[in-house]
């Protein structure tokens, strides 16, 4: 059991206000591994209250200073990846070798990244006769989703500290053990008092109370797209800022040119990666009618080389789905799909066999999907594939654009050109060309209700810096 009876406000380790706590379970196991305080609105008020006493301080900090105190918040984290990798494996349900990879590392890497970002940033600029100042927005709520625990956060903290920014941050309390992880390594870094604040609890109690909270200057939020639509109203009453990173109905544009197999491979696998509780997953696969049986085909095969199990196995491949709730609500969208004239060829809503424990779901794929039915519109958020057949080039761009989300896309082509010219038609915020890889230094959002605001790299410093113009005589 991994008990956490204090939050980290002010620089401490504090008793929360109330007795009130969060179980946290393991995905695989279905039993309980931990708990942690459920923070009340009197601890959003002295966590506000540090970020608050210690702006002014830590705002007018020079650019080095805080540079420095990134990337030894980043030394920090490193030296706790393979604790968080298995924390977060047990949580959420991601094979330990990929979560000490992503769910570990990658947080390191981007809070290290703000040291030389921060270096090369002009917060300052002449335009006329006026000199243009970018400075810190002020007290950050940070709120993130428990799918990537520690990547939401840090991908949030990082520019909001390196921006002289101090934050008040409330985990997911469905997967909250790696803020605690963080914030002993803000501890180790030496980050002054107040500058990170860390109080675990509900989002309809300590999350609604600290993004409505009078003395809170900037909202980022990473969740599902109706939860957005409240913070942003819970925001505007007050007129704070808000950025949003919401949820994703992702294609993938598989050409008529391109390597079937090779393109129907890395789409499928970007789909299932952490069994699907990914808000970037493509979710659909779009690919010419001719071979459309072909691509599902292929697609069955890859789901087959899957290896379902406990996810501190290092032979699994796919793990659990990280809570029971959410386990049926993705199996009630596979057992709709047929219902909505979508072909099954692989997987399935059975408990996958051998497997009597965890919330686990079968890989599963479905083809001859129609973009006007539910499983092709709404996010599913598991290991569900969508297969859509087209017809021709301006019809994939179309049916990929027909969505109300915009955050992630694919495109595959033998010809890169053509790629390129087709990912410049769609309407969403990031487009993988023939595979390209992740850049933590590249923007990343959304289009539509897939949110606004942009996190990652130095366009991820925009939310938490505002914009002042000093007139010179």
């Amino acid at each position: 059991m991994i008990v956490r009876d204090a939050l980290f406000v002010g620089g401490s380790w504090v008793r929360p206000d109330g007795d009130g706590t969060i179980e946290v379970s393991n995905a695989a196991t279905e039993e309980v591994m931990g708990s942690v305080p459920d923070g009340s609105p009197a601890d959003i008020d002295r966590a506000v209250a540090a970020a608050r006493g210690a702006f002014d301080d830590w705002s007018r900090a020079s650019v080095d200073e805080r540079a420095k105190a990134v990337e030894r918040f980043g030394e920090a984290l490193s030296a706790r990846v393979p604790e968080v990798g298995t924390l977060v494996a047990q949580e959420v349900g991601m094979p330990i070798t990929m979560s000490t990879v992503i769910q570990g590392a990658l947080p390191a890497m981007v809070m290290g990244s703000y040291g030389p970002i921060l270096r090369e940033v002009a917060f300052e600029e002449r335009i006329g006769s006026s000199v243009v100042v970018r400075e810190a927005a002020g007290v950050v709520a940070a709120i993130t989703p428990w799918n990537y625990p520690l990547h939401q956060a840090v991908a949030k903290v990082a520019p909001a500290i390196a921006a002289g920014c101090t934050v008040v941050l409330k985990p997911s309390e469905v997967a909250p053990l790696s803020a605690f992880v963080l914030a002993e390594a803000a501890e180790e870094a030496g980050l002054p008092p107040g500058v990170l604040n860390v109080v675990t609890g509900r989002g309809a109690g300590a999350g609604e109370t600290l993004v409505g909270h009078p003395d809170v200057d900037v909202v980022s939020f990473t969740g599902s797209t109706p939860a957005g639509r409240r913070v942003a109203a819970l925001a505007a009453q007050s007129v704070k800022r808000v950025s949003l990173e919401l949820g994703g109905k992702s294609p993938s544009v598989v050409l008529d040119d391109a390597d079937l197999a090779d393109a129907v491979n890395a789409a499928v696998r970007q789909c299932m990666l952490n069994s699907g509780q990914t808000c970037i997953a493509w979710s659909r696969l779009l690919v010419p009618r001719e071979l459309h049986d072909q691509a599902a085909e292929l697609a069955a095969e890859v789901v087959a080389s899957y290896v379902l199990g406990d996810p501190l196995d290092y032979a699994t491949t796919l793990g659990p789905l990280a809570t029971a709730t959410h386990r049926d609500r993705v199996r009630a969208a596979i057992v709709a799909g047929p219902n909505q004239g979508a072909r099954l060829v692989a997987g399935g809503a059975e408990r996958p066999a051998g497997l009597d424990r965890g919330w686990f779901v079968s890989p599963t794929i479905f083809a001859g999907v129609d973009n006007s039915t539910a499983l092709a519109r709404e996010e599913v958020f598991g290991p569900v594939l969508a297969i859509i057949p087209y017809d021709g080039e301006n019809d994939a761009v179309r049916i990929a654009n027909d969505s109300i989300y915009g955050l992630s896309a694919g495109v595959f082509s033998a010809d890169r050109e053509r790629a390129l010219g087709v990912a410049r038609r769609l309407r969403a915020g990031m487009v993988d060309v023939n595979g390209g890889g992740f850049n933590l230094l590249a923007p990343f959002g959304g289009f539509k209700q897939s949110g606004y605001g942009r996190e990652l790299g130095r366009h991820g410093l925009d939310a938490y810096l505002e914009t002042k113009s000093l007139q010179l005589p």
